[in-house]
């Protein structure tokens, strides 16, 4: 782990954002749409999508009281030279994720930053490119009165996990990549005494259906104006392009 960044005599009343990612590396990301994806169509979706939730970040860390500090966590390693231009052009503190599952993985990311003395950690994924501003403030603003704040998947899981302690047990015994993750987390905090806010939902990319869904929201983006876009130009262009060839597949 990449220890180097980080600040702690700024971080009691501060708050970690942490965007779990992969590296781009072909074969390893979105292979769940692979057919009819080739492995390297897919890293390079992917790899548009990181970029786009670490741009969309840094905007939100500046506009949002107090600021945010963002670390990447991520696989295979900190090391790898995508993550390192990250770091140098985003400007976000890099950490290894560790453990034998995402749920280990998310539990140690958040001990480790709440020893940190953050006052509070958000964690999240890099599925949801086109996650609004205003998703983040909602977060923030459920943490001052609850426990713990999810943001709810379409597909039963969440995109987003805040909280302000460390809490193990919503993070063990969980099927991953499953409808029932949602409602087995929130069903864990209940147990163990924490309150539990949900902020709107939004769909994750994970799916073919979900790929068309997000290639017709795009289309019908590009009618407004540039201001008021979603998408990145280059997240769009990389759709443009996967939908005319899957058109050709078809």
């Amino acid at each position: 782990m990449d220890d180097s960044n980080h600040s702690p005599q700024h971080s009691a009343l501060s708050t970690a954002l942490v965007i779990f990612a992969k590296a781009p590396i072909p074969g390893q990301v979105k292979t769940r749409l692979c057919p009819p994806l080739t492995p390297d169509e897919a890293a390079t979706l992917h790899g548009s999508f990181v970029l786009d939730i670490v741009e969309r970040t840094k905007v939100a860390a500046t506009r949002l009281k107090p600021p945010l500090d963002r670390y990447l966590a991520c696989a295979p390693s900190a090391t790898h030279v995508f993550f390192k231009i990250m770091e140098e052009r985003q400007g976000v503190k890099l950490m290894d994720q560790i453990g034998d599952d995402l749920g280990a993985r998310m539990n140690h990311v958040c001990t480790t930053l709440f020893a940190r003395r953050y006052r509070q950690v958000l964690l999240m994924g890099t599925d949801v490119p086109t996650l609004p501003f205003d998703h983040f403030k909602q977060a923030l603003v459920s943490l001052e009165n609850h426990d713990l704040v999810l943001g709810p998947a379409c597909d039963g899981g969440y995109y987003l996990i805040g909280l302000k302690r460390t809490a193990p047990e919503l993070f063990a015994d969980i099927p991953w990549s499953t409808d029932q993750v949602l409602t087995l987390t929130q069903e864990k905090a209940a147990r163990i005494g924490l309150t539990v806010s949900l902020i709107q939902s939004w769909r994750d990319i994970d799916t073919l259906a979900d790929l068309e869904a997000l290639i017709e929201a795009c289309n019908t983006e590009a009618k407004k104006s540039k201001n008021d876009r979603l998408f990145s130009s280059r997240t769009a262009g990389v759709l443009d392009t996967l939908a005319k060839r899957l058109r050709t597949r078809a």
